[in-house]
């Protein structure tokens, strides 16, 4: 009788302990997802790797040029930017900027057409992907030559604008937005659940772990007949 309850009790710990290890996978799975996509919700993409103009993103500006397209309504100003990377390549890109805002890139414009010779520490700006409308992109391409160091001039026309400057600007007067993400709140759900269960699992006096083995000793019985 005694080796009967032992064996019982074996088997009651082993399937409390697989499920304990299924459960603390599934767990850490769920938690990696949750973060990586928190990650994705709050945090901003630099300019090379944004693919949607919903994705709030950044360009580090170490070269900035004076406005050279304004849309008057709504004060914002169109300027060139350079990005440089810590291996020398750098990229040329358009933002657009409240033109109140001019001082605050000041130093860096200054410094740009070489009227200081102290380098700035290079901006951070931030903002949504805006589509360049093809009025703005013939502007972009007649004023680009008066921007780009002459040693590094290129050919830019309408063929292979998209190649050098993108298909789109940073509109950094457009604010960060908090949406409401669906997979993000189902995740968090599962892995609410899961937490529970294990909890459950661990606390409740081995009941559901007679269930289970319980149900395993039927299909063992159905399996032999």
């Amino acid at each position: 009788m005694k080796k009967v309850n032992k064996t019982k009790t074996e088997k009651k710990l082993t399937i409390k302990l697989v499920l304990c290890i299924v459960y603390f996978i599934v767990i850490t799975i769920l938690f990696v997802c949750s973060y990586k996509l928190f990650i994705e919700k709050y945090d901003a993409k630099p300019w090379g790797e944004v693919e949607s103009v919903d994705e709030y993103s950044y360009i580090k500006v170490s070269k900035m040029s004076e406005m050279f397209a304004y849309y008057e309504e709504e004060n914002i100003g169109i300027h060139f930017v350079i990005e440089k990377e810590e291996t020398g390549v750098w990229h040329t890109y358009l933002i657009a900027i409240n033109e109140d805002d001019y001082d605050k890139y000041k130093d860096i414009i200054d410094y740009t057409y070489e009227r200081t010779k102290e380098e700035p520490k290079a901006k951070k700006v931030y903002g949504y992907p805006e589509i360049i409308k093809a009025d703005l992109k013939n502007i972009a391409i007649k004023k680009i030559n008066d921007f780009v160091p002459t040693e590094n001039e290129i050919a830019i026309t309408e063929d292979n604008f998209e190649t050098y400057l993108t298909n789109s600007y940073l509109d950094t007067t457009k604010e960060k937005q908090d949406y409401f993400s669906i997979i993000l709140f189902i995740t968090l759900i599962l892995l609410f659940v899961v937490i529970a269960l294990f909890i459950f699992t661990i606390f409740d006096k081995d009941k559901f772990v007679t269930k289970i083995q319980k149900k395993l000793d039927k299909m063992k019985k159905k399996n032999k007949e």
